[in-house]
C-alpha cells in the first residue's frame, strides 16, 4: 500500500530533522521525506495539518500476558492498545507461564504477534530455566528463535556464581543480559522505606536493595565484559552508580519507568493499591533524580513497565494487591509531559521513547537496525502521527488494554497528558486510526 502524509511536522530526534513536509511510504518503506515524488500515486493519503509525525514508539518492558495469564491480557488487546499508544515495537518480559526458556514458546509467541499485524515484537529469553536462578537457558537457540536479549524479569539469581557464568557465555557471544538491580535478601518489601512506608506500617524495600545489586553487577561486567542493560532504576543512588560506571566505560545501559519518573511514594496515599508498582515508588529526590539523568543520557530510555493486572488480583489492601500497571498507551503522553515539565524538550522526549531504546536494542535488531526509530529514506515505515497540543483524561474505561488499572487515572490524581495520537503505521501498514 502506498501512503502519503501531508502537511506533517516531521521530527526525527536521531537526526535533527524537524520541519512541516510530506511523507511517502510505499512497500513498507519510507520513499520521500519532505516532498513525495511527482509520480507518487498514493492509495491513501492522511492530512497532518498541526501535527507532529516522529518514528513509531519503542518500548523496552511490557508484560504482554500471554501465554498463561490470559485473564490478564491477551496478546490481540495488549498489542491493540501498543498501537493505540504510537508503539509500534514491544520488547516482552520472559516470564510467562510457561516461561519463554524454549525455542518453540518464542517462536509461536512471534507468529501470533506478525499474524495480528498490530506491533512488532521483541521478546527476551529466560536466562535461567524457569527462571529459577540455577541452570542457564540455551540461549544460543533462544536467539536463533527471535530473542534479542536474556533476563530474570524480576525473578532473582541468588547464587552470584550463575550470574558470573551466565554473564561470561553471554559475553562470548555477544548476547546482552537485562536485569532489574534488587537484592533478593532485602527487596522483598512493597514500598520503599521511608517515612510513608513507616507510617503505614508496610515493609520497606531500602535504597540498599538496588544498590548493592548494582556494585554487583558492575563488579561481574569488569571482570566478564558483558554487555548489560539495568532495567527500571528507582533511586537516586543508583543513578550515580550508574553514572560512575558509563564514565568508567563499562558496557551498560539503563531505562526508567513512567511510574518512578513521574510519581513518589506519597501517591500512595491511603493505601491506593494502584500505586502498588515493582519497583516501588521513591521519594521525590529520588524521582527528580531519575528525571535529571533521562534528560542528560545516563539513564537512555523511558518504558512503560507495562503489567495489566486482573480486576480481582488488583482491588486487594495494598499489599496483598499484585504489583503493576497499564502504561503502554500513556508513554507517549507522559514522555511528553515529562519533557515540557522538566524543560528536556520535545526533540529530547522522544529520543527516550524511539531512537535511544533502539540503540540499546542495536545489533539484536537484525536488518531494522539501521532504521527503527528514525525517520529515513529508504528505512521502515513505523511511523507515530500525534497531536502535541491536545489533552486528553486517563480514562481506564477507555484504555485498550485488558488490564485497566493505572496510577495515572484522571478518577485518582486528576492526569491530562498531551500528544494523542491520531494514526500508527507499522511496516506501512495502519496499525491503528482515530477519525
Amino acid at each position: 500500500m502506498k501512503i502519503l502524509i501531508t502537511n506533517g511536522r516531521l521530527l526525527d530526534p536521531a537526526s535533527g530533522l524537524d520541519r512541516v513536509g510530506d511523507l511517502a511510504i510505499a512497500g513498507g518503506r519510507i520513499v520521500a521525506l519532505g516532498a513525495a515524488p511527482r509520480d507518487f500515486a498514493p492509495d491513501r493519503s492522511f492530512d497532518a495539518n498541526g501535527l507532529v509525525v516522529a518514528p513509531g514508539l519503542v518500548d523496552l518492558a511490557a508484560r504482554l500476558r500471554e501465554p498463561g495469564h490470559e485473564h490478564e491480557g491477551m496478546l490481540e488487546s495488549e498489542l491493540a492498545a501498543a498501537a493505540a499508544g504510537g508503539v509500534t515495537s514491544v520488547v516482552c518480559l520472559p516470564d510467562t507461564d510457561p516461561t519463554l526458556d524454549e525455542p518453540g514458546l518464542v517462536e509461536m509467541l512471534k507468529f501470533r504477534a506478525r499474524k495480528l499485524s498490530r506491533c512488532r515484537l521483541f521478546p527476551l529469553g529466560a536466562l535461567t530455566r524457569g527462571l529459577g536462578g540455577e541452570v542457564l537457558t540455551e540461549m544460543a537457540q533462544l536467539t536463533e528463535a527471535g530473542c534479542v536479549g536474556f533476563s530474570q524479569a524480576d525473578a532473582p539469581v541468588r547464587n552470584t556464581q550463575v550470574l558470573a557464568r551466565a554473564l561470561q557465555y553471554a559475553a562470548t557471544f555477544g548476547y546482552s543480559v537485562w536485569l532489574r538491580p534488587n537484592d533478593p535478601w532485602l527487596g522483598g518489601g512493597v514500598a520503599a522505606s521511608g517515612a510513608v512506608a513507616t507510617r503505614l506500617g508496610l515493609s520497606g524495600v531500602p535504597v540498599s536493595a538496588e544498590t548493592i545489586a548494582l556494585h554487583t553487577i558492575f563488579e561481574l561486567v569488569r571482570a566478564s565484559g558483558a554487555r548489560v542493560h539495568l532495567c527500571r532504576l528507582s533511586s537516586a543512588a543508583g543513578v550515580g552508580l550508574l553514572r560512575a560506571a558509563k564514565s568508567e566505560g563499562l558496557p551498560v545501559s539503563a531505562d526508567v519507568s513512567i511510574n518512578s519518573l513521574h510519581l513518589t511514594d506519597l501517591d500512595i496515599g491511603y493505601f491506593n493499591p494502584a500505586m502498588r508498582l515493582v519497583p516501588p515508588l521513591r521519594q521525590s529526590r529520588d524521582r527528580d533524580a531519575l528525571g535529571a539523568a533521562l534528560a542528560d543520557g545516563t539513564i537512555d530510555a523511558l518504558v512503560s513497565d507495562h503489567t495489566p493486572v486482573d480486576e480481582d488480583d488488583k482491588t486487594l489492601p495494598f499489599a496483598e494487591a499484585e504489583p503493576g500497571a497499564t502504561g503502554l498507551e500513556l508513554l507517549l503522553g507522559l514522555a511528553l509531559k515529562w519533557g515540557e515539565d522538566s524543560g528536556a524538550g520535545l526533540r529530547r522526549a522522544l529520543a527516550t521513547v524511539s531512537c535511544e531504546p533502539v540503540r540499546v536494542l542495536g545489533d539484536a535488531l537484525g536488518s531494522l537496525a539501521a532504521s527503527a526509530g528514525r525517520l529515513v529514506e529508504g528505512g521502515v515505515a513505523d511511523v507515530c502521527v500525534f497531536d502535541p497540543a491536545a489533552r486528553w483524561p486517563v480514562t481506564p474505561s477507555a484504555l485498550r488494554s485488558q488490564g485497566k488499572h493505572t496510577p495515572f487515572a484522571f478518577s485518582v490524581s486528576g492526569y491530562e497528558l498531551p500528544g494523542a495520537v491520531k494514526l500508527t503505521l507499522v511496516a506501512g501498514q495502519v496499525a491503528h486510526e482515530v477519525r
